[in-house]
């Protein structure tokens, strides 16, 4: 490979190629009288429905259901799943979310009979194995973040937010001196102002310095005794670690503050360094970033919330605790702020992440950061000679370009997204954060090994030759994509949520 300036596109990208089947609707398949399953005649004596429930609760035969015999149900739906892209399939470089592989003996662990086979209504002394493996991990994460104590409760991210900031309330009313605001930068996610408002805090923007970071001033212009917490993600979501956190928590915690890390990003930090040493007090994990679970999609997740020891009795209830006949629950924290979810959170993510740090041991946890460092430099260092850099600070786990330079030529972020689709590669965060005008939000990871992030760069470097060389052409990329270029602003505002048969 040669330098960055003249760098050719010799390494091969894995854009689509081959054999692509279309897959028409599961409403366009089959024919009247298919079916896809054979059972057994019910031994339970039929009963008219009308005779056990209200006739206006039944619904009719719905109109046009498929009927499909069950090779066209499975061929339909594995076709299906070939359309789908994720980290199995291949780089995954969304920034600010952490989408790395996730290593199948973590899938191997939660599916253990005594896992699989366990259930939240049994009493304690059947599920002492399940009991023992959550307290080891809340272990393992408080030790992990710098905290006292930690709840697996929370079933996501969000979720996790949303119990932190309870936490912080419930601990404000304790003191007789109940807070109204929430301090948040202008770099924040999304969840964060969501949460912070859903707890019923008002929020208040505090802006970013020019290099990227916040400024101790800007915080203490912003701080009064109505503040509860600044709510803050370090490393940021810019990709830059806020190089003053110890002296904007020494202005939050003078004034009776207290300071929230939104973990997103603690891939950047795992085994080098502790938000509970920097002076924030409580913490919330995204398992499925940080830890290696499956990215739920909506379905189950895992958010655990590490607390200093001032917010430890307001943790949700039970909590496990060991005493001399084993492990149990308890229940009599009166100050608890009770439950968040129902039983005691998602106890297959929960495996998963515990694995994944039983792999890896105190001797290897820290070698995670180091090479989602170096991976995120690397493609940095390697196309900063063609892509602009918003911010000249040194970057963590990610980095953030912008269009700005093949703009010029009237080619978009989205544009180069598009394309890079048609390249094999899923897009990376686009347009987010919002303080960066048409960001380029790229995040490797440290599982992404040198060929795939070359092969990244190399398809990088392939689209600012191509706007070079014809620029009109992206506007109609993606080509090589099952769907071509869609009309996005229409499907926002219009979408089509219904089939309809030609007898309609």
């Amino acid at each position: 490979m040669s330098d960055n300036n003249t760098m050719e596109n010799t390494i091969s990208t894995p854009g689509t190629s081959g054999m692509v089947m279309e897959e028409p609707l599961i409403f366009e398949l089959g024919g009247k009288g298919r079916i896809g399953y054979s059972l057994p005649e019910s031994d339970v004596p039929l009963v008219d429905e009308k005779e056990l429930f209200d006739e206006s609760l039944l619904r009719d035969e719905i109109k046009d259901f498929p009927e499909v015999s069950e090779p066209e149900l499975m061929r339909h739906y594995v076709r299906m799943s070939q359309w789908n892209y994720g980290v199995d399939t291949g780089f995954y470089p969304l920034g600010s979310c952490t989408m790395k592989y996730n290593p199948k003996v973590n899938e191997d662990m939660c599916r253990l009979p005594g896992f699989t086979g366990s259930h939240p209504e049994y009493p304690a002394d059947m599920v002492q194995g399940t009991l023992q493996l959550m307290d080891e991990l809340e272990t393992m994460l408080s030790e992990i973040a710098g905290m006292d104590a930690t709840t697996l409760q929370p079933s996501a991210g969000a979720h996790g937010e949303l119990t932190g900031l309870m936490l912080i309330r419930a601990y404000h009313i304790d003191q007789g001196k109940p807070r109204t605001k929430i301090l948040v930068p202008d770099s924040a996610h999304g969840t964060n102002p969501a949460s912070s408002a859903l707890c019923g805090f008002k929020v208040v923007e505090v802006k970013s310095g020019p290099d990227g970071y916040l400024l101790p001033e800007a915080v203490e212009e912003a701080m009064d005794e109505d503040v509860a917490a600044l709510m803050i993600t370090n490393p940021n979501t810019v990709g830059i670690f806020e190089q003053n956190i110890a002296a904007i928590a020494e202005i939050v915690h003078a004034k009776g503050g207290l300071m929230y890390n939104d973990g997103a990003n603690m891939n950047a930090l795992l085994g080098v360094a502790r938000p509970g040493d920097m002076g924030f007090d409580v913490i919330q994990y995204n398992l499925h970033k940080t830890m290696s679970t499956p990215h739920g999609g909506g379905g189950p997740g895992s958010g655990p919330v590490g607390v200093k020891k001032i917010l430890e009795p307001f943790l949700p209830a039970p909590r496990i605790v060991k005493k001399d006949y084993g492990y149990d629950w308890d229940y009599s924290n009166e100050k608890s702020m009770g439950k968040i979810k129902g039983y005691y959170g998602n106890f297959g993510v929960m495996v998963r992440a515990y694995t994944y740090i039983r792999e890896l041991g105190q001797e290897n946890i820290r070698k995670v950061a180091e090479l989602a460092v170096l991976n995120a430099n690397y493609v940095r260092a390697k196309l900063k000679d063609l892509y602009h850099l918003p911010y000249e600070t040194d970057s963590m786990h990610e980095v953030i370009f912008s269009d700005k330079n093949q703009n010029e030529a009237g080619v978009t972020t989205m544009d180069i997204a598009k394309c890079l689709l048609d390249m094999g590669f899923h897009a990376p965060t686009v347009y987010f954060p919002l303080i960066v005008h048409a960001a380029l939000m790229i995040e490797p990871t440290e599982t992404e090994s040198k060929l795939s992030c070359d092969q990244f760069i190399s398809a990088m470097r392939e689209i600012d030759k191509l706007v070079k060389d014809d620029p009109e052409q992206f506007k109609s990329f993606p080509t090589k994509t099952f769907r071509g270029r869609l009309d996005e602003v229409k499907a926002a505002r219009k979408p089509v949520l219904r089939w309809k048969s030609e007898t309609e």
